[in-house]
Formats: C-alpha cells, structure tokens, sequence
C-alpha cells in the first residue's frame, strides 16, 4: 500500500476509474438492450455467483485477466525503469488509464459472458 499522500490519490484514482469504466460499459449495453432506465441498471448490474466466487478466492477468471493485468504491471514497470522525469509523468498518465480502461473491459466481457451462460 502507497506511504505518501500522494501514492493514495494515485491508489484512489486508478481505483475510481476503473469503477467508472465498468460504470459506463454496463450503462452502454443497458442502453443498447432497451432498457427504460440504463442508469439504474447500470447500478444493478450483478456478476453470477460463479464470477464472486473467483474474486472471492483471489484468482482469475480467466486466462484473459491474468495476462491482462501481467501484461499491464511489465509496461507499467518498464515505464518506470525506462523512463526518467517529466516522460515518465506523461508516460504515466497516458498509458496506466488506457491500461485500467482495457482491465475493466476485459473484466466485463468476462461477466456478460458468465451472464449469458447462466440465463435461460
């Protein structure tokens, strides 16, 4: 866990964009499937108990979101080793929202397609 303030807001950041990014994907197919009101199911969009349950236990559910998120942590890293001063900031803010964007997306892929297992 971060030591500075800093490395919280940093922490907090990534954090809230990646709610907001399955927000906002989970809104999109609401509104694409007809639903009256997409904002409120956006809010409601449940995983299966299958997809908890792997959370739950820490691991993946799929081999998509494990090279997904060790792909994201070795650009991040050679980002960080690479790169010196004010290319690392701009490197930083450009490619970790475009990597937590691209985490959030495979993860709801991961839970529309669990849901579309489980309906009748």
């Amino acid at each position: 866990m971060p030591d500075s303030a800093t490395g919280w807001w940093f922490f907090l950041g990534v954090t809230a964009l990646y709610l907001l990014s399955r927000w906002f994907l989970a809104w999109r197919q609401a509104r694409r499937d007809g639903v009256s009101d997409p904002v409120s199911a956006a809010f409601a969009d449940d995983e299966p108990d299958e997809a908890n349950a792997a959370l739950a236990t820490g691991g993946f559910r799929s081999y998509r979101q494990f090279f997904g998120v060790v792909g994201a942590a070795v650009v991040v890293i050679a980002v960080v080793t690479l790169a010196e001063g004010g290319l690392r900031l701009v490197l930083m803010c450009t490619i970790v929202p475009v990597l937590v964007m691209a985490l959030a997306y495979l993860d709801f892929r991961q839970a529309q397609a669990a849901r579309a297992t489980t309906r009748p």
